[in-house]
């Protein structure tokens, strides 16, 4: 981007984007959210646009684009649908991964099946046990021959049951971080199952469910990376996953800010539209003043992950911690303007409010982004 804004590129993106939520997602969004459908039909569709291949390379079948491009379609798709697009960041994170690290081999084998999305894949590091603690996971791969044989559980996977690829995080070696290495996992592998579809506050549109492998066997070959490299590339695809989520809940928040617009414009009381109150109007100036910094601050950072500069965890931490911050309180107070409206499905505020929420957790807790940025600050 130029120093501050979008490149006649950059908006040519997001206004594609913007169209193609427009057509096939906003429409829809409603229903998948009550009737809890997977839009496969609808994801397989934005992989056309090179949307399933943001940031994968040319030469593997990508679209090459920075991480910045990709949280422009990630905002955008959200103004739809959040869970959705949530969902179709997470395959680009496990597809760039495997461009990224995986062998020629692997690339071969995956990618082109990745990029159009005809297999979905999914990105595993959480188990019951280490959330937040990631580096203490006890997924275990033990090598034979020219195999690992890989037992344990991955909580909360996306796509769990559904995707045909699983990025596994897993114990090759020795207790912490260094003793990590990356699987590639085909839901078809003796000895893989899934839990029931977990019973979510939101994220309706996209199935979330256990990933369980019994003793299966997987080739050396499908190593993403080298041996005990897993949690480093885990950490690296996260910098660009916490900015697609921060991005999803920009244009979440975005959709009930005008929401709200339309709305106070139209609702009187005490003989007036609720817009003329000068309350309503600070309420509107903070929401919108707050996204737009938000948004700064995650355009920033985007920048210096595509750039690989020094300091790009931090900041790709910081942009995450107050875009999804900022996410939920702006879809707050949209829903207190709409008043009981608001709490009703027949308006979309509460689809959002639910979906938003859940952002302050993933990829990294809040929490945990505060503690990236304050440990690299007391590095310097």
């Amino acid at each position: 981007m130029t120093q501050f804004d979008l490149t006649d590129d950059q908006r040519e993106i997001q206004e594609l984007a913007r169209r193609f939520t427009a057509d096939t997602i906003t429409p829809f969004a409603a229903e998948w959210d009550e009737k809890h459908i997977f839009p496969r039909d609808t994801i397989r569709a934005a992989a056309e646009l090179g949307f399933a291949a943001i940031y994968v390379s040319e030469e593997s079948g990508g679209i090459g684009l920075g991480r910045l491009e990709a949280a422009l379609i990630m905002e955008a798709m959200a103004y739809g649908c959040p869970s959705t697009s949530a969902f179709i960041s997470i395959h680009n994170m496990a597809a760039w991964m495997i461009d990224r690290f995986g062998s020629a081999t692997l690339k071969a084998r995956y990618l082109p099946k990745l990029v159009g999305m005809e297999w979905i894949a999914s990105y595993c590091l959480t188990e019951p046990s280490s959330g937040s603690d990631a580096a203490a996971l006890k997924t275990k791969a033990v090598r034979d021959g020219d195999h690992f044989v890989v037992t344990g559980t991955k909580q909360f996977i996306s796509g769990g049951g559904e995707n045909e690829l699983y990025l596994v995080m897993c114990r090759t070696g020795e207790d912490g971080p260094k003793g990590i290495s990356c699987l590639a996992i085909e839901k078809d592998m003796p000895g893989v199952s899934f839990g029931a579809n977990e019973r979510k506050l939101g994220w309706h549109s996209q199935p979330t469910a256990q990933v369980i492998l019994e003793e299966v066997r997987v080739p050396v070959g499908n190593l993403v990376g080298g041996e005990g490299e897993g949690f480093r590339i885990a950490m690296m695809g996260l910098d660009g996953g916490r900015l697609n989520i921060g991005a999803c809940s920009l244009g979440g928040a975005q959709r009930c800010l005008d929401e709200a617009i339309g709305y106070v414009k139209d609702r009187k009381q005490f003989g007036q539209a609720i817009a003329d109150f000068q309350n309503t109007q600070f309420m509107l100036a903070d929401m919108a003043t707050e996204l737009e910094a938000a948004r700064a601050l995650l355009y920033v950072a985007a920048a210096k992950v595509t750039a690989n500069a020094p300091d790009k965890t931090r900041f790709a931490a910081m942009a995450k911690r107050l875009a999804t911050d900022t996410g939920s309180k702006v879809v707050n107070d949209a829903l207190q303007l709409h008043g009981g409206y608001g709490y009703l499905m027949d308006y979309p505020i509460e689809r959002f409010w639910r979906d938003l929420r859940v952002h302050s957790i993933l990829e990294g807790t809040n929490q945990v982004m505060r503690m990236i940025v304050g440990r690299d600050l007391l590095r310097q």
